[in-house]
């Protein structure tokens, strides 16, 4: 194949990708039945009545803010009394909250070096932030589908000022580890005295798997980042908590990062809205993640589908990944035709490729979702495996 029909035939498969997200998009937002609704799937008419839920959080005929008083205050405070940290500062986004976080470390540690995780965030999404304009090193303690574990923070062969932890560690499937591990390896980095920086992204649904409150969750840290849209249904932002000092850094640093914006009472007011209505609900989501996620697993197994995965097989938090012997684009078009011809959305999000002939998506329940009986879903199933073509022996 010429250079040329190289090009053409990858400016195709971009087409028909875009094509495919269009289509997906179109049939999640008819679907009679999913599994999450999500903000970002919505008009703006619909998002900006978001902000008319606002009037039992916050008194609304307060001023607006400006540069980070008023409503912004608000929003710290609360995040502050909810994780147990002395402050806590608003961030328009995790990428710049984090990468302000590790900066004020490395400068008390004087150590810039990083130990994290090669699936976490930052690694994988964020263009190497971390070196480019942080000026920090990262180190990967290990690449495995699963947190590190004590063993591999106490006896990595660099030393480093941080340890941050991914809380889930999305990319390996929303994996959380025991909590006895946990602690484990916060203190596998104490004893090399080193900083620990969670990155709690999704950190308010990890409550149920560990059994714990999120203050004491949260405590284990040094720091800690939380998203306020991931889980909440915020327009966006972030915030980074921990002890005083070091959040009053951070907010000098947000100023020089750009983060330092006039107004941000919209994404604010979206937040408190979030914490008052959604927070409340993560732990049922969790609980009946699990539900749907054995149904799942039952229907692929009663339909025959080979080597059908849900991962993990007990979700830790209200997502999980599920895994089919079968290249994306089949299971995309599968998918996003089903939910155009029975209006049943099982899978809203797009499939990557997960080896040879595998594919994996990632499954998310939020209050859609808990309308769903475990034999609906596997009904749903039925319907699904119908429409794949038949496999090759």
């Amino acid at each position: 194949m010429t250079e040329t029909a190289q090009r053409d035939e990858q400016a195709a498969e971009e087409d028909r990708g875009a094509g495919l997200r269009e289509r997906r998009l179109a049939a999640h937002r008819s679907a009679r039945r999913v599994f999450a609704r999500f903000g970002f799937h919505r008009t703006l008419r619909e998002r900006l009545a978001v902000l008319a839920e606002a009037d039992g959080v916050h008194d609304l005929d307060q001023l607006s803010d400006v540069y980070g008083d008023g409503v912004v205050e608000a929003l710290e405070t609360k995040v502050a009394g909810l994780l147990g940290t002395e402050a806590a500062a608003f961030f328009p986004t995790g990428t710049m909250a984090q990468q302000v976080a590790l900066r004020c470390w490395a400068g008390r540690t004087g150590n810039p070096a990083v130990a994290l995780h090669a699936l976490s965030h930052p690694e994988v999404h964020e263009r190497n932030a971390f070196s480019e304009v942080g000026g920090l090193r990262t180190l990967r303690l290990t690449s495995e589908p699963r947190l590190p574990t004590a063993a591999e923070v106490r006896d990595f062969e660099e030393p480093f000022g941080a340890l941050m932890l991914e809380l889930p560690l999305r990319d390996a499937g929303f994996v959380l580890p025991a909590w006895e591990e946990l602690t484990e390896v916060v203190q596998a980095a104490r004893d090399r005295d080193a900083v620990v920086h969670f990155d709690g992204a999704r950190l308010w649904e990890s409550t149920v798997h560990f059994g714990r409150p999120l203050e004491e969750i949260a405590g284990l840290a040094d720091s800690v980042y939380v998203s306020f849209y991931k889980s909440l249904e915020a327009f966006g932002g972030a915030a980074l908590a921990g002890p005083g000092e070091l959040v009053e850094e951070a907010k000098a640093w947000r100023h020089r990062y750009g983060g330092m914006v006039f107004q941000q009472f919209p994404t604010v007011l979206s937040a408190l809205v979030g914490l008052d209505r959604e927070l409340p609900r993560l732990p049922e989501y969790v609980l009946h993640a699990r539900v749907v996620a054995a149904a799942l697993r039952e229907g692929f197994a009663a339909a025959g589908v080979p080597w059908a995965r849900v991962h993990p097989e007990v979700p830790h938090t209200h997502d999980f990944q599920v895994w089919l012997p079968y290249e994306p684009d089949v299971l995309g078009e599968v998918a996003v035709r089903t939910a155009e011809e029975t209006g049943v959305m099982l899978f809203g999000s797009a499939w990557d490729r997960g080896g040879p002939g595998l594919a994996l998506t990632e499954v998310h329940l939020r209050a859609a979702g808990m309308e769903w009986t475990a034999e609906e879903v596997k009904a749903a199933v039925a319907e699904f495996v119908a429409r794949l073509p038949e496999q090759v022996s």
